[in-house]
């Protein structure tokens, strides 16, 4: 009898064990199912789909905004970092999307200056945010990193965009001129 008595619980840890792996894998992933989908058929049209990060990049900083207008919003602090956070998220794809296509010499100039376009309007919103008045310190602390880091990333970004977009043209006029 003794012989039996580890065997269950050792079959309950080994249980345990192997389902961990399926719970980790999932993520949280800031974008709806329906945004996925339109992302995935824009995938070789760097048009369509950096204007389809954009609208998701703004359409989280409007709820952001909109849910902190709210005066029935519970928890503003952490439902502001929630959406800092998806808003970064959607913000760093953007981003890498952005290399891809570079990385694909394919000619982007137009999008490229809508990206450098909503990154100062992203940029206004998120300084506004910061420098609101009448937010608790409390409240504040709740999303400073999320802020914090989603102004670094802006910061950062808006340069590389316009060195991507000034190297587009410069790629474009040598192009013509063989022609």
């Amino acid at each position: 009898m003794k012989r039996m008595s580890w065997r269950i619980p050792a079959l309950l840890l080994l249980s345990v064990l192997m389902a961990l792996p399926g719970v980790a894998e999932k993520r949280y992933d800031p974008l709806n199912q329906k945004e996925i989908d339109d992302l995935r058929e824009a995938n070789m049209e760097p048009d369509k789909r950096l204007k389809l990060f954009i609208a998701y990049a703004r359409a989280r900083l409007v709820s952001m905004e909109e849910a902190r207008a709210n005066p029935k919003t519970a928890n503003r602090g952490e439902v502001t970092h929630d959406w800092l956070t998806d808003f970064l998220d959607i913000y760093d794809e953007l981003d890498d999307n952005v290399e891809m296509y570079v990385q694909r010499r394919d000619d982007f100039r137009k999008p490229m200056q809508e990206v450098i376009e909503a990154d100062t309007e992203f940029q206004s919103k998120l300084l506004a945010l910061r420098d609101a008045a009448g937010v608790s310190l409390q409240e504040f602390k709740q999303y400073e990193f999320a802020l914090k880091s989603a102004l670094e990333t802006l910061d950062g970004s808006v340069e590389n965009h316009k060195e991507v977009l000034k190297n587009l043209e410069e790629e474009a006029k040598k192009k013509k001129k063989k022609k």
